[in-house]
């Protein structure tokens, strides 16, 4: 079997000699001709082959369009904390019964932890359970909790919550982390162990059987123009087939969203609910430093029927460093909010502008989490694949911590893979394996039942009381009945159905920022690293290029340029001063996938762009 790596050296060499080919003179015609037509039709926004298939397209004409397959036993899609877990488990497994198991591991990040954006306060208790000598491995668990302190904002007072033993947001034994410094520390482990790990290879499509079970995923296309016609240098992806996919792409990933559809996995749960996080890191007055502090509030800037709250980190990795961050509820209603804005607005609360007085901004970016909870999960085998992770939704919400609960997912989804890869008896009704017992193990799990206990604690926010008659719910049912409660509330219905017109909503004054304390998003986007290869289609597609400025600017005033944490969409007036057109700034996007999940139109389906692009975090 040709090893990955040469077969990625073999596409590296086939392009240069397709770069070669550019000297020619019977290609340059051809060059020419293709940005005539490009040049002639229409203008459109959206020019992806997702949209407008190649096979229709006279430019793809006579392209080769072979990809090379390769063949593993399990292949994962995403280098998260579960992606990761579950590489490292298979690999311990395979050599606890000295077992042969080909693991292949791909990550759209140039790097393992680049994308990876989180709070981030853990809770060791699976990876205890993974690699019970971490701390003899060097896992980057610097900063234990020392100090937790929660509050309600108003406008200029913070009122001290006493966190009572035994609720959601008690901290005594977490560790304060940066996560991505974590992934990539579990990226060392898996590599040690012989999981081939690929980033820079983002997963843009699902392939199947003739059975319809899953086959394995495609990686994505490279060297195709922004006007969606081939390069001479385009190379079509590699195929990776596996006897398992295990779907790891994190919180609202594409090619999860393509599953539930196929396998109907949602038939019987409550739509998913999400949030957007933004956060950014400090150095601050070493004075004003106080490391393993963990501090969260709820209130202002927001109104009590707008789900979201803040944290604030002290870190003790050398230096005087702070994790700060925003959360805000996806299910808003307003199309004025803006979550980046309210951010910025929340850090000269005169609680939190002190410490940040005198400090200077280092890193920014976003990212959309989870908030469904255990009625929002679904169901998690199908044919050739499982989800595991934030895919699915695995987040304790009342605790803002979701690795836990990832990483043990993955564990569990690489132990009944095993059972099943080892069995010599195994009769599989479909070519991919369909590997049940996974839910079925998850399910006797502790995390099934940590998600079950806090299940009504994020839809008890929806009474009259809003964020405040949650806190009581919280006090009551689940501190005296620890989720034992015999009902399951409900949430209202998916986020971007929620969204009111316009006219029926008071538009929302924002101050300027200062650039001391508060910053403009343009100069915050650039702290994030981002970068994607400018000659490429937008990512961000749309179904219908005619609904942003008919429908979204019409009826909600755009909301997509408010609710973006990155600047990628933007209302611009048109040449004759009438009327005005959306503007996709593509090369910003931090990949937070809030675009897709809010729209109200659902026009905006967020695909990979090549390999490697995107935001470049550095232990965020």
């Amino acid at each position: 079997m040709t090893d990955l790596t040469d077969l990625f050296l073999i596409f590296a060499a086939r392009q240069c000699f397709h770069a070669l080919k550019l000297v020619k003179s019977e290609c340059l015609p051809s060059l020419h001709i293709a940005r005539c037509v490009s040049t002639a039709s229409v203008p459109r926004i959206t020019t992806h082959y997702t949209i407008h298939p190649r096979d229709k397209d006279k430019r793809w004409e006579g392209v080769n369009m072979e990809r090379f397959a390769e063949e593993a036993d399990v292949v994962i899609v995403g280098a998260g904390p579960a992606g990761l877990s579950a590489a490292i488990r298979l690999k311990q497994l395979a050599a606890e019964h000295s077992k042969e198991i080909r693991v292949c591991l791909v990550e759209k990040a140039s790097q393992i932890g680049a994308h990876t954006l989180s709070g981030a306060c853990l809770e060791p208790r699976s990876l205890q359970e993974l690699f019970p000598d971490w701390k003899e491995r060097g896992a980057p668990l610097n900063t234990p909790v020392t100090e937790d302190k929660f509050g309600i904002l108003t406008k200029k007072y913070r009122i001290p919550v006493p966190i009572l033993p035994g609720l959601p947001m008690v901290n005594h034994g977490n560790y304060i982390v940066r996560l991505g410094h974590f992934v990539s520390w579990l990226g060392e482990q898996a590599e040690a162990l012989g999981v081939e790990v690929y980033p820079g290879y983002a997963a843009a499509e699902v392939l199947f059987h003739e059975d319809g079970s899953v086959k394995g995923i495609a990686t994505n296309d490279v060297g195709i123009q922004k006007d969606g016609a081939p390069k001479a240098t385009f190379e079509r992806g590699l195929e990776l087939h596996a006897k398992v996919t295990v779907f790891a792409e994190g919180c609202h990933g594409h090619l999860a969203k393509q599953l539930y559809k196929k396998y109907n996995l949602r038939e019987k749960c409550q739509p998913q609910s999400y949030g957007i996080g933004l956060k950014e890191l400090w150095t601050i007055d070493e004075k004003k430093w106080k490391p393993g502090r963990v501090e969260h509030t709820v209130g202002w800037p927001l109104d009590r029927h707008t789900y979201g709250g803040s944290f604030l980190y002290h870190l003790n990795e050398g230096e005087p460093l702070v994790a700060l961050g925003f959360v805000v509820g996806l299910d808003y209603q307003n199309p004025y909010l803006n979550p980046f804005r309210e951010f910025q607005r929340w850090k000269h609360h005169p609680s939190v502008q002190p410490t940040l007085e005198g400090g200077t901004r280092i890193a920014y970016g976003a990212r959309a989490l989870n908030e469904g909870g255990f009625q929002s999960i679904p169901k998690l085998t199908f044919p050739g694949g499982l989800l595991i992770g934030c895919s699915p939704g695995l987040m304790n919400v009342p605790k803002i911590k979701g690795t836990h609960t990832a990483m043990k997912s993955g564990m569990l989804a690489s132990e009944a893979i095993f059972s099943q890869l080892i069995n010599e008896n195994l009769q599989s009704k479909t070519i991919g394996l369909d590997v049940q017992e996974y839910e079925e193990n998850l399910k006797k799990s502790w995390v099934w039942k940590e998600l079950y206990a806090v299940r009504n604690i994020r839809p008890s926010c929806h009474s009259i009381l809003g964020v405040y008659g949650g806190m009581i719910y919280t006090g009551i049912f689940y501190w005296i009945l620890r989720g034992m409660e015999p009902w399951t509330l409900k949430h209202p219905g998916p986020d971007f159905a929620q969204l009111k017109p316009a006219k029926d909503c008071t538009p929302i004054e924002y101050p300027k920022p200062d650039g001391k304390i508060s910053f403009d998003l343009l100069s915050s986007v650039a702290l994030s690293g981002t970068n994607h290869e400018h000659d490429q289609p937008a990512h961000l597609t749309l179904k219908d290029d005619s609904i942003p400025v008919s429908r979204n600017l019409a009826v909600f005033d755009g909301p997509e340029q408010r609710f973006c944490p990155a600047g990628v969409y933007e209302y611009i007036p048109l040449e004759t001063g009438e009327g005005s057109r959306l503007q996709i700034n593509a090369q910003n996007c931090v990949h937070c996938k809030t675009c897709d999940i809010k729209d109200p139109s659902q026009n905006i389906n967020w695909v990979v762009p090549e390999g490697g692009g995107g935001p470049a975090y550095n232990g965020m």
